[in-house]
């Protein structure tokens, strides 16, 4: 049996269109149809029921009976494939897809650890809220995604990364009482926060709206170093994690304030489709819980690589190393 036909008919089954196959396959949509026409000549069954048009193909019962099997044929062949060869030869590309939160963490240290274990391996690196990660997994043009999880759907595993607490924050600048405050107080300056379509937004602006009798500004931002640097530049009040701040808290950059309610932690998997199967997606979705667990078990100013510690990226971050306001603005086109 041939083991193309048979990930062209799993690539398929799972994109519900020979063409989207065609796509990922990156092959033509003729020789697509010819792989599922062989592959049922020589099962004897009609696998895919064909509708004229741009509708969606569908699996006929018999497709539906098979599926399984074909699945766990190329997942056995991809596992003997991993098993016969060291990891230090696996190659190809692997799609990460990355919230800006693990970019100011542990994220240099788990693409340093890939380098070192899968040093053939290619990375393709997307930086974006959760939402759009999550929209990106489930249309394949990412393979492994780090966001704020788990994904609560039946395709996708969700291996539980790490937990990030976030802090209030604001410059000197302000002026701000250093006693314990209410949301009404915090209120008379402009919130600098997650973008609109984040879990920790509609936290935020939802307790705002119930229990704030003035009425709150938002500045909203797809990057948390842009909130940052507002912070420091004294436009508003952020909160951002405290992992990203501390250094700056240390050298009074910024400095925590005590406030009556604080936003919930952020919660991070590594989640990635259960089907078609991909290796390369599981063992670095392995690694990066590795990694995260190392970063929260370690000094917060020290990563550890393999069996190699360095210095948290943090510490020498060039926003909290440059505080003053006069000073240019990092790029910040990472997202959160």
């Amino acid at each position: 049996m041939n083991i193309t036909n048979l990930k062209t008919y799993v690539w398929a089954a799972s994109l519900g269109s020979f063409r989207k196959a065609a796509d990922m396959l990156h092959t033509t949509q003729p020789a697509i149809s010819n792989r599922i026409a062989s592959l049922e000549n020589e099962l004897g069954v009609k696998l895919f029921e064909r509708v004229p048009g741009p509708a969606p193909i569908t699996l006929t019962a018999k497709g539906l009976e098979l599926l399984p099997f074909a699945e766990k044929i190329l997942m056995l062949q991809d596992e003997i494939k991993q098993r016969g060869m060291n990891q230090d030869k696996a190659s190809g590309i692997i799609r990460i897809g990355v919230s800006e939160t693990i970019v100011h963490s542990w994220l240099p240290a788990f693409l340093q650890t890939l380098n070192i274990e899968m040093p053939n391996l290619e990375v393709e690196l997307t930086v974006d809220v959760t939402s759009e990660l999550s929209k990106a997994l489930s249309a394949r043009t990412i393979d492994l995604a780090f966001l704020m999880g788990p994904i609560l759907e039946a395709t996708m595993i969700n291996l539980p990364l790490c937990s990030f607490p976030l802090v209030w924050v604001a410059g000197a600048g302000l002026d701000i009482p250093d006693r314990l405050l209410d949301l009404d107080e915090l209120a008379q300056w402009p919130i600098l926060t997650y973008a609109r379509n984040t879990k920790p937004f509609r936290e935020i602006s939802d307790r705002f709206r119930t229990e704030s009798s003035k009425s709150v500004r938002f500045i909203s931002s797809t990057s948390l170093a842009a909130c940052f640097r507002l912070a420091v530049d004294n436009v508003g009040i952020a909160t951002l994690p405290k992992s990203m701040v501390q250094q700056a808290l240390a050298r009074k950059v910024v400095a925590a304030l005590d406030v009556v309610w604080t936003p919930s932690e952020l919660n991070f998997t590594a989640s990635y489709l259960k089907t078609p199967h991909n290796s390369l997606a599981e063992i670095s979705a392995r690694l990066a819980v590795r990694t995260a667990s190392n970063y929260i078990d370690s000094d917060i100013n020290e990563i550890i690589i393999g069996n190699t510690v360095i210095n948290n990226p943090l510490t020498n971050n060039p926003l909290t190393n440059n505080p003053s306001p006069n000073s240019s603005s990092p790029n910040n086109n990472a997202l959160v």
